[in-house]
């Protein structure tokens, strides 16, 4: 299961609103899944971190790999931004969402986060775990 930085972030700086479900669905996916992060979730989490050896000893001790994204998840990305832009999307760079969805997409993993809009438009086939 790919674990999206919002839900770390959450844990990481026991946010006031988020920490308690977030802890607790980490606990609980991670009784069922394997828990990962990939290079994009990474980058995210290196904003809240002053090394990199910080955040790769709370990764380890999170027991959270990061897992590389397969090309065909790359180059779905890509397509994913094409129908964003199609429908109006004012980014002009792809988005880290699509990255992450994509890479659940193409790996059969299922997303926890709390951030489904983007996943839901572009990316329905994928299962999310999140608030409700």
């Amino acid at each position: 299961m790919l674990v999206d930085s919002n839900v770390l972030i959450d844990v990481l700086e026991n946010d006031p609103d988020w920490a308690d479900w977030s802890v607790g669905q980490l606990r609980a996916q991670s009784r069922v899944h394997q828990l990962i992060i990939n290079p994009i979730i990474y980058a995210e989490l290196s904003l809240t971190f002053s090394t990199v050896e910080a955040l790769d000893q709370v990764l380890e001790d999170m027991e959270l790999p990061v897992v590389e994204i397969p090309k065909p998840a790359l180059f779905l990305a890509g397509k994913a931004f094409v129908q964003y832009r199609r429908n109006q999307g004012t980014k002009s760079h792809v988005l880290p969402d699509f990255f992450i969805g994509a890479h659940a997409a193409v790996s059969g993993q299922p997303v926890l986060t709390r951030d489904t809009r983007r996943y839901k438009t572009y990316f329905p086939s994928i299962r999310l775990v999140a608030p409700d």
